[in-house]
């Protein structure tokens, strides 16, 4: 607890040093930036007609682990003889001490910044493999990074091979790190190329940038899994795990184009859990398991739910959550220059705080309006009948079964 508390005190003095030096594409790891801000700056360099056709997608070997120590205590604006102790002091696996010879500190809070910092650079270096104009055409290199992933634009695939390359793997050199063979490659943009959970692809000179089909598969597996875990579960508890699990997923994927991926999702839940529903009752008929655990919502049929307590004390429905319900929202890019401790950008940062939770407290105006409008005409099949990515419970007018009452704690 100690070494972590005094990381978090040398981070405070480390960070600021760490952004005034940061690339201004970098987005890992940093204050005020986020995955989507390096996917829209994607967008900014590849969707225009003219945008640069071949991509360098580099992912670096190991980057945490093989971090050259003697590089670190060179260039890091710090105590070097606390920052030697913390690359030293190797880790405990079964009550045995491995030494550690390269790399950053092992689960550390001040690793990712020490990471960004032997990475900085990156961009400038590839800016200058190729800054001369031949005739009209422009070289047409932008660097995108977060974290241990970048992305290099070029203008050809012979520009990024022979000029980038070369200058990009010696300037992991001298940090002790390498490209990995195996997931760095180079690509044309028609052929498209995945970047931190995302497809980034052309479709007829138009870009599209879409979760990617190995981050679907990954959250399809993770449902699944659960659902295949709760054999014995409540249909009210498998819905607040799975509503935990597509909420945080829809939202994070939201700025994307993703409807069509919400709807495949929606579908792929539905098949596991009426799966799930007829395994439990194996005896039982397709139309007494829906009606047990599915019923009619206000503007759509076979919606998952089960008999929950609300805050009142009055009996509702917990629905399942859906993905397709989560509205796609662009997401402004912040400033490439732009830093929170630069004073000029106070102002810049402020508005966007403000206009972030300005949305949200209109989403949840909106979601209190509709909750009253279908408390106030339960029997109306248009009140409130806008999807919402929020729990909702309606009205239960059903018998409650013994076995619900004793869950809920009644008699």
């Amino acid at each position: 607890m100690k070494d972590r508390a005094m990381q978090a005190l040398y981070l405070l003095a480390l960070n600021p040093v760490a952004e005034t030096q940061a690339d201004p594409n970098s987005y890992g790891f940093r204050p005020r930036r986020s995955i989507a801000d390096a996917l829209g700056q994607c967008f900014i360099a590849l969707a225009k007609e003219d945008s640069p056709q071949w991509i360098l997608d580099g992912d670096i070997e190991s980057c945490f682990d093989r971090i050259s120590h003697r590089w670190l205590l060179d260039n890091v604006r710090m105590d070097r003889e606390v920052l030697r102790k913390w690359l030293k002091a190797g880790y405990m696996e079964e009550t045995i001490l491995y030494p550690t010879e390269e790399g950053t500190p092992q689960g550390g809070i001040i690793s990712p910044v020490l990471a960004n910092l032997a990475l900085d650079g990156l961009e400038t270096v590839a800016l200058q493999a190729d800054s001369r104009r031949q005739g009209n055409l422009r070289p047409r290199i932008n660097v995108v990074r977060y974290a241990d992933d970048f992305i290099i634009t070029g203008r050809s695939q012979e520009q990024l091979e022979s000029k980038v390359l070369p200058v990009v793997e010696a300037f992991l050199g001298e940090r002790g790190l390498r490209l990995s063979k195996e997931k760095t490659k180079i690509t044309r943009i028609e052929e498209g190329f995945d970047f931190l959970g995302a497809s980034v692809r052309k479709y007829r000179r138009k870009l599209l940038i879409k979760p990617s089909r190995r981050n679907i598969h990954e959250l399809l597996s993770e449902a699944r899994g659960l659902v295949r875990t709760q054999k014995a579960a409540t249909a009210l508890d498998l819905i607040r795990q799975l509503n935990s699990m597509l909420r945080g997923w829809a939202n994070s994927q939201s700025h994307l184009v993703a409807s069509r991926a919400f709807r495949h999702v929606d579908r792929c839940i539905f098949k596991t859990l009426w799966q799930w529903a007829k395994r439990r009752h194996p005896k039982k008929r397709s139309g007494w398991v829906r009606g047990r655990y599915f019923r009619t919502g206000p503007t759509r049929e076979w919606v998952f739910s089960a008999p929950s307590r609300n805050r009142d004390g009055t009996w509702g429905y917990l629905d399942l959550f859906r993905a397709s319900s989560v509205p796609i929202r662009r997401h402004v890019k912040v400033r490439a220059e732009a830093t929170e401790f630069d004073p000029a950008y106070e102002g810049y940062f402020r508005d966007r705080w403000l206009r972030r939770h300005h949305r949200r407290r209109q989403r949840r105006a909106k979601a209190r309006e509709l909750a009253a409008m279908e408390r106030a005409n339960p029997d109306n099949p248009t009140a409130g009948s806008r999807n919402r990515p929020t729990e909702r419970l309606e009205p239960y007018a059903g018998k409650l079964a013994r076995t619900v009452l004793r869950g809920a704690g009644g008699s």
